[in-house]
């Protein structure tokens, strides 16, 4: 059976891809994020996760590894994790009553035979309008500055989102109909890597 590897410490794209019949090994690129500059969110994502799939598959001598990276297009601005808890309370005043789009980068490379297939899927969110005590909640409860965007979909972060357009798997950091076309590209049918 060939092996996956999540070149990521996502615990939602860890999630999704076990609930969906796989049992990635989760091998961490350590790639520096700052270091890497594009001129849309979509293409900066796009380069982070290829960037962290071709880092973890160098040190393989096989399996297939897939990067992911996820950032929230704000009016042309990208937005990752917030650096700090006043910072994911200004973003959430920011992005309140407002609609941005989600970007996620996916990356699938054979470390065999060094052969990739990459894209980035993209989700609109139309965000809530939580009060100032809803917005101090959330960011003391910690969870929005662990992910791109300041919040999440399958999360507390949920409660203050009033809808999406698109792939919910792409809000949560990997979108399966997306990584379904990039296995078949490189000659992997889906079904074949369940267990």
């Amino acid at each position: 059976m060939t092996s996956i590897i999540l070149a990521s410490a996502s615990p939602a794209r860890l999630a999704v891809l076990r609930a969906a019949g796989l049992e990635p090994k989760v091998m961490v690129s350590g790639v520096d994020e700052s270091a890497f500059a594009a001129g849309t969110p979509a293409e900066l994502a796009g380069l982070l996760a290829q960037a962290k799939a071709a880092a973890v598959a160098s040190g393989l001598e096989h399996g297939l590894v897939i990067g992911c990276d996820s950032l929230l297009d704000l009016h042309g601005r990208a937005l990752g994790k917030p650096a700090s808890a006043a910072e994911a309370a200004d973003r959430w005043r920011e992005m309140s009553g407002r609609t941005g789009t989600l970007v996620t980068g996916h990356c699938v490379i054979n470390a065999a035979t060094g052969q990739r297939a990459a894209a980035v899927a993209a989700t609109r969110v139309r965000f809530g309008t939580p009060s100032e005590q809803e917005i101090a909640a959330y960011v003391a409860s910690g969870e929005p500055l662990a992910v791109a965007g300041a919040f999440t979909l399958d999360g507390r972060g949920g409660w203050f989102v009033e809808g999406i357009e698109g792939d919910h798997g792409t809000v949560l950091g990997i979108s399966l109909p997306l990584l379904r076309r990039l296995l078949a590209e490189l000659g992997v049918s889906v079904t074949d890597l369940w267990t």
